[in-house]
């Protein structure tokens, strides 16, 4: 039965999904229909069981000679409900006049009629009409629903007209009878009949948005877990009922259980969030604040968090929040990809046309620098090439940062990192003759990763040199570290005893052209944090304690070599006595308090 072309359902931009149902939702109106036909072939098998056992009843207590074949009659009509049953084949719905729809329903009336005809001890069986009549009209057509209502009809009348004479007075009140039952069972057949029908139209239209349910919920979840910002459902309880992949990543990276429910409140890291969403029920509406989270041990993210209340339009008690985590690193890398669009190829072209003129200064002063002798002179020529050679740096680092950078190379040897960490060091303790003052040392034995080894002298050269003017410049007062960080990632730090950065220098530390130093371009640290991303690796800061003494670290942690050795996975290090440190940890006070928090 078709659905109704006046549907209420307009099509919709997932339309293609329903019709990709439409085999399923057939199959499930199929199968309602099988149920329909088995329950009323177990009614008729149960009737006949009844009436068999009626008819062997009549003939124990010594009913007339009918009883006998009576008898006969019902066993084979119980045979043959229970061979319907068993062995026949479900008639496809809207099929009306197939043979077996007849025998079916003739059975039943030949039936039904002989046990009303040669009744015994007055029992009617007139009701038992009704059984046919139902069959045809919920399970066929309106045609054969009034056929079997007046075939029947035609029987009680034929009946009245035969058990009594003419025109008597008990032949009238069995007209009347009979005819009143005909009407009732063409009554019968027609509200069965369109019932039918209507609940058969009704259960389309509920299939079909069933499929559009179905198929909305399927694209709201695909979109969900594609999501790049973490989606969580929170109660009121601070309990966790769903999280996307973004999400269980932001709070407890790969470790997060999935076929348990977390609890907000159950650990200190996530006090902010738990903050944050008791905050929102408080005040019955939508927040938003900065906060950190840290998944694993070596990783800390800064977050901004929004919620949302899910009845906040209803006016109904809110029961969910929706809370929206979004990585402020995304976020800063669009505004830095938006900026440097913008300012791109106005500093190349900038830089090309002073590399010109400051090559001609540099060519002009080594010249005079021959011809001058006097020493006031001489300082007027060293003084012009350090600021020409300063000058040439800072070209050189904006068309680094100007030049459209090639993806990462997957021909990339492996490269042996302790040794090459090694080789660096060692060649920049020799040019900056820190001997005694940086400190080496490697933990992590047999790690190759993907990384360029002039791209990575330059990193660690770049973190180095930031390290020497900020540190003390006692023993040891530089170290480089090394360590496996799990399974497929390893950590290098560059740790100085330095004092601690400013707030405003800290929001702005990754960022191109800021500086706290007058003299310096700005772009180390930029240009360290662009060679960590085209290799996978990520670069970050903390405040953090190395022998006892605070100082700064930055830290670069980057994928190991797939087809090369992994690291080992450690859960404590060990170091020889004299020659290594443990690796730094944080302090052990924190400086974060409660989110400051603003309304939507």
């Amino acid at each position: 039965m078709a659905s109704d072309p006046n549907s209420q359902f307009a099509p919709s931009w997932y339309s293609t999904l329903e019709a990709g149902n439409s085999l399923q939702d057939q199959s499930h109106h199929v199968r309602a229909y099988v149920r329909l036909w088995k329950a009323f072939m177990r009614a008729r098998v149960l009737i006949a069981l009844v009436l068999l056992a009626l008819q062997v009843f009549l003939l124990s207590n010594g009913a007339g000679g009918a009883a006998k074949w009576l008898v006969g009659v019902c066993t084979l009509h119980l045979a043959a409900t229970i061979a319907v049953l068993v062995w026949t084949k479900r008639i496809e719905p809207g099929r009306a006049f197939r043979v077996q729809w007849l025998l079916t329903i003739a059975v039943d009336l030949v039936v039904f009629g002989m046990l009303d005809h040669f009744q015994q001890a007055g029992i009617n069986y007139t009701p038992l009409f009704a059984l046919p009549v139902l069959l045809a009209a919920i399970l066929g057509s309106m045609t054969l629903a009034l056929a079997t209502a007046a075939v029947t009809t035609l029987y009680l009348l034929g009946e009245a007209l035969i058990g009594a004479p003419l025109l008597s007075d008990v032949s009238t009140a069995r007209l009347l009878q009979s005819g009143l039952s005909g009407t009732g069972f063409f009554v019968v057949a027609f509200l069965a009949n369109q019932l039918a029908q209507r609940l058969a139209r009704e259960e389309a239209l509920v299939q079909k948005s069933q499929a559009a349910a179905r198929s909305q919920a399927e694209v709201n979840e695909l979109i969900i877990e594609s999501l790049s910002e973490g989606v969580l459902v929170v109660d009121r309880h601070g309990v966790v009922r769903n999280a996307n992949p973004a999400a269980q990543g932001m709070l407890m990276g790969d470790h997060y259980p999935h076929a348990a429910k977390l609890l907000l409140s159950a650990r200190s890291e996530w006090e902010s969030l738990s903050f944050l969403v008791d905050r929102t029920f408080q005040v019955g509406q939508g927040l938003e604040a900065e906060v950190q989270l840290a998944p694993d041990e070596y990783t800390t993210l800064r977050l901004f968090a929004r919620t949302r209340l899910t009845n906040a339009q209803t006016g109904r008690p809110n029961d969910l929040c929706v809370l929206f985590l979004e990585d402020l690193r995304e976020v800063e890398a669009r505004v830095r990809t938006e900026k440097l669009a913008s300012m791109g190829r106005m500093s190349a072209a900038v830089a090309h046309e002073i590399r010109n003129p400051l090559s001609a200064i540099t060519q002009a002063n080594a010249l005079l620098d021959e011809e001058v002798t006097e020493p006031g002179q001489k300082r007027l020529t060293r003084m012009i090439e350090q600021n020409a050679t300063r000058l040439s740096r800072i070209v050189d680092d904006i068309l680094n940062v100007a030049r459209a950078q090639p993806s990462q190379d997957e021909g990339l040897p492996a490269l042996p990192l302790d040794q090459t960490l090694r080789q660096i060091t060692h060649e920049w303790t020799r040019q900056n003759q820190a001997k005694g003052v940086l400190g080496v040392h490697p933990h992590a034995p047999g790690v190759h990763i993907s990384f360029d080894p002039e791209h990575l002298r330059r990193l660690l050269i770049n973190l180095l040199d930031n390290a020497l003017r900020h540190a003390s410049g006692q023993a040891s007062s530089i170290r480089v570290i090394s360590q496996p960080a799990g399974p497929d990632r390893v950590r290098i730090s560059v740790w100085s005893d330095s004092a601690p950065l400013e707030p405003s220098v800290l929001k702005h530390l990754f960022e191109p052209f800021f500086s706290s130093e007058s003299r310096s371009s700005g772009l180390g640290l930029y240009i360290c944090r662009e060679l960590c991303e085209r290799y996978g690796a990520q670069i970050a800061y903390q405040r953090s304690r190395l022998d006892q003494r605070e100082g700064n670290e930055f830290y670069v942690l980057a994928p190991t070599m797939q087809g090369g050795p992994r690291a080992p996975v450690q859960q404590s290090l060990t170091y020889p006595p004299g020659d290594s440190v443990p690796p730094p940890t944080r302090p052990g006070t924190s400086t974060n308090g409660p989110p400051s928090l603003s309304t939507l």
